[in-house]
This record gives C-alpha cells, sequence and structure tokens, in this order.
C-alpha cells in the first residue's frame, strides 16, 4: 500500500517511509492512496483479543512491514497495558458506556499509539542502524506518551514542546522527571500553538530535517491516527447489534486526530452511526461544525488544558476527504487559513458530525454529576463529552485520561483527589525541563547540540 500527501506535491511513499518522515515534504499529511474496505472481516474480528485485532488492522496498511514483526511490536506494546482487556468499557446506563483509554504507562489515550509507534522506531534502528531524532509538540499527553515509547530507545532522542506553564503539573512531571539521557523536554514561552507551529516549521526546512533525522511523533504522524482507530473497532465489535446500529462515539478533541481516526474507520465500512466532537472552551472546531467556518482565535487557558488549542493539525485530514481528495483545494484552504486566520466550507455534511463546547464551569458540573449520580471519576477532558448526549443514540464516550493527573479539578468537583502510584512516584523526581524561546533558530540549535 502507498500513501500520498494531502497537497499532492510530494510523491507517494510505503508505509515504513511515512512513518519515518511524518510530514510530508509539501507541508502535507499522509494518507492512504484508497481507503481498503474492510466491512468482510470484521466477522472474523469479533473474537479477537486487542493485541491481535491490531496487528490483523495494521496489517492492512504496514505492508511493507513483516507480519511476525509486526505481531511482536504490537504485543510488545501492549503488554505495558494494567488492565487485561487493555479499553474496557464501563456502562454507565442503557445509552451510555465509558471507553477508558487510560490504561497505558503515561495514562492518557496517547499510549495506544505512542507505544506502538516507539516500538516500531526502535525497531526501524535497529534494521537500518541509523540514529534518528524524534520531535513532537504537547499540550499535555502526547509527550509524556512519546517520551514514555522511547525511553531508552538506542539511537534515539526525542524533543518535546510544550508550552511552559500551560500543562498541569503531573503532566509536566512525566515529561520532565524521566531521568532518561535521550530525553529534552523543551518548556516554550507561548501556547501549544506556537510550539505546534515550530514544529512544522523545523520540517518545512527539508535540508536541516534531512541532515539531522528528523521524524514526527506528533498526530501528524500517520502511524498514530491508524493505531488509533483499532479502539473504535474494539468497542464497536462489543456492543450489542442493536447498539451498534444507533451508536454515537463522543470524542474529547482538540487537534482533532481522535475523532478523526473514528471517522476514517467508518470510511472504510465499519458502520458507526455518528461522532461528537466535544470541546473545551477553546471551541474553533465545535463551530466549525455548528456554522460551516473555521476561524482561528486566542487560546484561553482551561481545565482541560489538553485541548486549549486553536489549530488543529489533523483537521487538514477531513478537509481533504470533504474537499473531494482535490489536493489543489486542499493546499488553497490550507493557504487561505495561514494568510487570513480563516475560511469557510460551503454546503458542509452535518449528518455524521455533531459538536459542543464545555466552559470550565460546565466541566466541574460535569464531573460532580457523573460522581454523584454513577460513583464514577472522570477527568476534565471526558467532561466535555458529558454535554448534550442524544436521547437517540447510544453513547460511547471516550475517557481520554486517568482522572488523578488533573488533582485540582477533581477535588474541586467531587470533594475527594484522586491518586495514582505511577503519579505519586513521580513527585520525588527531580524535573529537568530546557527553556526555549518559542523561535526556529533556537530550536535548531538545541537539536544540532543534542541529537543523535
Amino acid at each position: 500500500m502507498k500513501f500520498i500527501s494531502t497537497r499532492g506535491q510530494s510523491p507517494p511513499v510505503s508505509f515504513r517511509e511515512a512513518v519515518a518522515i511524518g510530514l510530508a515534504p509539501d507541508g502535507g499529511l499522509y494518507l492512504p492512496e484508497s481507503l481498503p474496505d474492510i466491512s468482510p472481516r470484521l466477522r472474523a474480528w469479533v473474537n479477537l483479543s486487542y493485541a491481535e485485532l491490531c496487528t490483523e488492522f495494521m496489517s492492512v496498511f504496514a505492508t511493507d512491514v513483516p507480519e511476525d514483526v509486526l505481531s511482536h511490536l504490537v504485543h510488545r506494546s501492549y503488554a505495558t497495558f494494567t488492565h487485561p482487556e487493555i479499553a474496557p468499557m464501563r456502562r454507565l446506563d442503557d445509552r451510555t458506556a465509558v471507553l477508558e483509554l487510560w490504561h497505558g504507562p503515561t495514562l492518557a489515550f496517547k499510549d495506544f499509539a505512542l507505544q506502538f509507534l516507539g516500538n516500531l522506531y526502535g525497531w526501524e534502528g535497529e534494521q537500518g542502524g541509523r540514529s534518528i531524532n524524534v520531535l513532537g509538540a504537547t499540550s499535555g499527553d502526547t509527550g509524556a506518551a512519546a517520551i514514555y515509547g522511547l525511553l531508552g530507545k538506542p539511537r534515539t532522542a526525542i524533543f518535546i514542546l510544550y508550552p511552559d506553564g500551560r500543562v498541569s503539573p503531573l503532566q509536566e512531571r512525566q515529561m520532565t522527571c524521566t531521568g532518561a539521557a535521550n530525553v529534552f523536554a523543551l518548556a516554550l514561552d507561548g501556547s501549544f500553538d506556537d510550539a505546534q507551529r515550530l514544529l512544522k516549521d523545523a520540517f518545512g526546512d527539508a535540508e536541516f530535517a534531512r541532515q539531522h533525522h528528523l521524524s514526527a511523533v506528533n498526530s501528524i504522524n500517520l502511524a498514530r491516527v491508524l493505531a488509533q482507530c483499532v479502539y473504535y473497532l474494539w468497542a464497536w465489535l462489543r456492543l450489542s447489534d442493536e447498539e451498534r446500529e444507533r451508536v454515537e462515539f463522543v470524542v474529547p478533541t482538540g487537534n482533532f486526530g481522535n475523532v478523526f481516526a473514528g471517522w476514517l474507520l467508518q470510511r472504510m465500512g465499519v458502520p458507526i452511526a455518528g461522532f461528537k466532537v466535544a470541546t473545551n472552551q477553546n471551541d474553533i472546531l465545535h463551530r466549525f461544525f455548528a456554522t460551516g467556518e473555521y476561524r482561528v482565535g486566542s487560546v484561553q487557558p482551561s481545565l482541560a488544558p489538553s485541548m486549549d488549542i486553536q489549530v488543529a493539525s489533523n483537521f487538514e485530514r477531513l478537509l481533504y476527504y470533504l474537499l473531494d481528495e482535490d489536493p489543489k483545494r486542499v493546499s488553497a484552504a490550507m493557504t487561505e487559513l495561514k494568510t487570513r486566520g480563516s475560511f469557510r466550507l460551503p454546503n458542509l455534511d452535518r449528518d455524521t458530525f455533531t459538536s459542543s463546547s464545555a466552559s470550565d464551569t460546565e466541566i466541574a458540573a460535569s464531573i460532580s454529576r457523573i460522581w454523584e449520580r454513577h460513583n464514577y471519576v472522570i477527568d476534565p477532558h471526558t467532561a466535555c463529552a458529558f454535554q448534550d448526549l442524544s436521547p437517540a443514540r447510544f453513547s460511547v464516550v471516550l475517557s481520554t485520561a486517568h482522572p488523578a493527573k488533573f488533582p485540582e479539578a477533581m477535588r474541586a468537583a467531587t470533594g475527594t483527589e484522586s491518586t495514582h502510584p505511577a503519579l505519586e512516584e513521580l513527585k520525588a523526581r527531580p524535573v529537568v525541563k530546557h527553556r526555549l524561546p518559542a523561535e526556529l533558530g533556537a530550536l535548531r540549535k538545541f537539536i544540532a547540540e543534542h541529537g543523535v
């Protein structure tokens, strides 16, 4: 299988090449040249374990990775999860279930893709004998998950950009207290959007990216999106026939990668009724699905910091399909967004997507309500998903992080404080971070001095 850029100015590449490059040379994002129809395989996949299901699904795309190697990498990745089902579903009532995606090593849904991607990078390094410098930007959970996927991997260094003071203290500790020599947590003066812009600018310098063997670990990396498709498939296969017919996945999202993975699965033939895009007060995605206009505003810090985003990098992949898979139209839309800060998509089909936003007050209220009604604790990002659930559909809410990562918000909303041993142990470790201005020159100099 080959993979193409959303902007159409880069040649098709293999799966391994797409993973290694991350961001296409023309600035676009990689997608399969054509999407497969997996509907004939669904019946045979019902009774597979999570790792078996992931291996079967990824083998459709990773055609240049030997089957035994792929199976080994996948099983190794999910051996780090603490729940035997990997992604268990907790049913709250007869029309609502919560898909728990926080049983991985960093207690966030990003572990599903980044444990696999880290092991894939490690295998690539062993095969080619070349070093790799992994670059990522995070608003909270991606950085920690990426770091834990690459801890101590030979011939690798990982550089994670994050907005200083705008992630939760425990999220920061997960990035800065590893003690690993190949990990560099870079605290930027600015917002997550500044970090993401800097990352794209670094990859836009093709000569620098080639010279320093840069690879992207953000959700712009196609392997992450494909790996995240699997937990939607896993959940769908565990629903009853009646629930499958009317299921709506309710997805807290800021960068759009999480919900795009589910939507991509729908385009591959899995009959999912719809998706609800759940945002916090930084509601650019909610406004888009409500009005058809994508307009960048200013970022407002919130109780759900991983969603404090105005430029959703994976949105370009959705645009590719909404604009009839026309790279020229995609490029024009992205240019308009960059120059004007907005663009409008006429005749937006709203049958598949609905959306909502939640203020900090509404987030706290949702945490309290779910705790009181169901004796169940949700984190602030998951709480965004509990706004106006459809009574006509069976809602599967994606729970994206363990509540212990946000102790202050939990204490304020429930009167109790969630804890987790892995997070408590971090509190005794020293913080090691590197402050940088949000300038490309400073980033290039740091990578040149500390990369492998």
